[in-house]
């Protein structure tokens, strides 16, 4: 089976900000803002529903705690965090700072999506920049 999530993170080009043995936070390659983080677990699993409820609520505590971090590093009152595995069928959670109300629309993501992939040196940088405030080392 071809999944892009699972090929990226087998190859290592994902810049990684946070993971334990069964998740990983790397920074999105077209974000909608700087910070925009996915939540992935390692395992592959194509929808939503299919999640084990203890890695469901696992993926939504980490995504608590990176918006917690993302608040203090990009001084925002809220954050977006939103289950999906639409475009990529595994299961993932996309979590990033709201400066914009219609920052986490669909329209807004499919704007975002048709713009250019970012370069990995800037993906690591804000990776890079959430682990330092998350104060997690990277398994």
């Amino acid at each position: 089976m071809h999944c892009d999530f699972c090929n990226l993170l087998a190859n290592g080009d994902a810049a990684i900000a946070w993971s334990n043995p069964r998740l990983v936070v790397f920074a999105d390659h077209r974000p909608i803002r700087e910070g925009h983080m996915q939540i992935v677990p390692r395992a592959h699993v194509e929808v939503f529903d299919d999640l084990a409820p203890d890695l469901a609520a696992e993926i939504i505590h980490l995504g608590q705690r990176i918006a917690k971090a993302q608040k203090r590093l990009y001084g925002v009152d809220r954050v977006g965090f939103v289950f999906t595995g639409n475009e990529v069928p595994h299961v993932h959670a996309h979590v990033l700072p709201l400066h914009a109300a219609d920052d986490i629309t669909s329209a807004r993501f499919r704007e975002h999506r048709a713009g250019g992939r970012i370069a990995l040196r800037q993906q690591r940088r804000v990776a890079q920049d959430l682990a330092e405030a998350l104060g997690a080392p990277i398994l």
